[in-house]
This record gives structure tokens, C-alpha cells and sequence, in this order.
């Protein structure tokens, strides 16, 4: 699945099961709220701060999911045709960034 069909997937699960989208406002602050799920997770499993039991058993993949939800929520209702502005991010990205990674010597 694309981005592009992930967004009408989520569309019609809002419309379904969710009533109504929240606003803006909310959903970021539901996005900064699930990206501080998934920074807790790494930062105690892979980082140096110990893991608490009740942390153990958190799922990473379900707090990444739950970001991007949200993120297409906020493409869906701000107009964003997420895919076409990820494949130009990529193109640019790619444009830009080819040569620098590789001639960088902290990643050799």
C-alpha cells in the first residue's frame, strides 16, 4: 500500500469508526504525544536509560504506526497529497544529499 492509499484508508476509517477527524491543534499534539511513545521505547531499549518492567512489553512498531496514523490524519485534513510531497522530498533528498553522506567520514 502507498501512501496515497494509506491516506483513503484512514479517511474511511474516520468516517467510519471515528465520527469526525479532531482538529489541527489536537492532532498535533497527538503526533508530539506518539512520537514521545516511540523516543521513551528507544531511549530505554537501545539508548542508555535502564527499561521499566511496564516498558518491556511495549511494542516499537505499534508506537511508529500510531505516528504515522496521525501523520496521515494531518495530510488528510491540511490537503497534503502525502505521497506526491514524499516522492519530491526523496528526489530532493537525493539531489542534495548523495554526494555529502559519502564523502563524510564519521560514516565510514
Amino acid at each position: 500500500m502507498n501512501l496515497k492509499e494509506s491516506q483513503l484508508v484512514v479517511d474511511k476509517w474516520i468516517k467510519k469508526h471515528g465520527v469526525r477527524y479532531f482538529n489541527e491543534l489536537t492532532n498535533m499534539a497527538q503526533l508530539t504525544e506518539e512520537v514521545g511513545e516511540v523516543a521513551r521505547i528507544i531511549a530505554r531499549r537501545y539508548g542508555e536509560q535502564s527499561e521499566k518492567e511496564s516498558d518491556k512489553n511495549k511494542d516499537l512498531g505499534e508506537e511508529l504506526a500510531d505516528v504515522i496514523f496521525v501523520v496521515l490524519c494531518l495530510a488528510n485534513q491540511t490537503g497534503i497529497d502525502l505521497q506526491e510531497a514524499f516522492d519530491k522530498k526523496m528526489l530532493i533528498k537525493t539531489n542534495r544529499d548523495h554526494d555529502r553522506h559519502h564523502q563524510n567520514k564519521k560514516l565510514k
